[in-house]
């Protein structure tokens, strides 16, 4: 991620006008000559030479026609020059939005190797700049942070901004590398259908063909390893009108909380508008969470199966009856588990053995 800020920037270049200088110098050459010869006035060459004007397609001709030096080395270096006092400009800019800084995980980001580390704190916020894809802080926070973004509907903000929004750009530019297929809702319900028994298998052993399927209906799957201090385990939003973005993290540790996270958040993808962004934090009051909810429960695990099933459990059920309903309906026994102590059917203390610790794939 950092191959492309990690670029040389020269500390100093030197204006096009100091060659032009050089060379008349070389020949023998005064100013009102090369002003004879070109057409233009002494005023002008002179002002070129202290760089306070700038040569001009019309000029460098002129000076390849007069000199013999081509026009192309000209624009070239006067493009260099102008480039370099812009880079000038804006870190200067930016030495005044220091402050902007403590808000981010900069540390955390330089050592992802997502953020190169820079020579000032200056250039740091030209680096913080790439790496969001945003002109300014300004327009950071009318992307991320103003209270009118539609991520602000998520309590994770109110713990971390720049953390959460942090995560939130990792998901974005990994799911720019997913090519995908226009969004198709149908396609997308088999997919999910397709998904359920994979809960069986190591996420790690699966997690390629969960991108692949979904990739193929238009859902981007972004797995995404937590930033501290944000609070957001999912997230569905959509990129595009025909390309939808779930974005996953490790926060909670264990495969059945990611899936029941991706079901959670495929059901906004289906359910809900393309404007919204639902984050899931933990907090689920509004109608479309729990429906959201709704939908990824009964998917994993039939409500009627369940409720048979719910009436013989007991505070003393043996990991045996846990393992032969999974298998029974095809999904992890995690998650079972995971469903009972949500419910408070079930001691948070028992049978979390049945719960695999999560690792995301590289």
């Amino acid at each position: 991620m950092t191959e492309d800020t990690n670029r040389y920037v020269p500390r100093r270049v030197s204006p096009p006008g100091s060659t032009l200088l050089d060379l008349l110098e070389e020949r023998g050459m005064a100013q009102n000559e090369l002003a004879d010869r070109t057409g233009l006035t002494p005023k002008t060459i002179n002002e070129i030479i202290k760089a306070k004007a700038p040569i001009t397609p019309d000029t460098a001709l002129k000076l390849e026609r007069s000199l013999g030096v081509p026009a192309d080395f000209w624009l070239a270096r006067e493009q260099h020059f102008q480039e370099w006092l812009a880079r000038n400009r804006a870190e200067e800019e930016q030495a005044h939005a220091v402050d902007w800084l403590g808000k981010l995980p900069v540390k955390s980001l330089v050592k992802a190797g997502l953020v190169a580390r820079a020579r000032s704190k200056g250039e740091q916020v030209g680096e913080l700049l790439r790496f969001f894809g945003v002109a300014s802080p300004a327009a950071w926070s009318d992307v991320y942070a103003s209270p009118q973004a539609s991520f602000r509907r998520s309590r994770a903000f109110e713990s971390d901004v720049g953390a959460t929004a942090a995560w939130l750009r990792m998901g974005e530019l990994q799911a720019q590398l997913i090519k995908s297929e226009p969004y198709h809702a149908d396609r997308f319900r088999l997919a999910l259908k397709a998904a359920v028994p994979l809960t069986r298998r190591p996420f790690a052993e699966v997690a390629e063909a969960l991108r692949l399927s979904c990739a193929g209906a238009g859902v981007a799957v972004a797995l995404v390893p937590g930033v501290e201090g944000c609070r957001a385990s999912g997230v569905a939003r959509w990129l595009s009108p025909s390309k939808a973005l779930i974005q996953l993290s490790d926060r909670h540790k264990t495969e059945d909380h990611l899936w029941f996270t991706f079901f959670h958040e495929a059901a906004h993808v289906l359910l809900h508008g393309k404007k919204a962004v639902f984050m899931d934090d933990g907090g689920g009051e509004s109608s479309e969470e729990q429906e959201a909810d709704r939908f990824a429960q009964d998917l994993l695990v039939p409500p009627r199966e369940y409720a048979a099933f719910r009436a013989t459990v007991t505070e003393t059920i043996g990991r045996s009856a846990v393992e032969e309903f999974a298998a029974r309906i095809g999904v992890a026994p995690g998650i079972i588990v995971g469903r009972l102590h949500h419910e408070r059917a079930l001691s948070f203390k028992r049978l979390n053995e049945l719960k695999v610790r999560l690792e995301l794939p590289g």
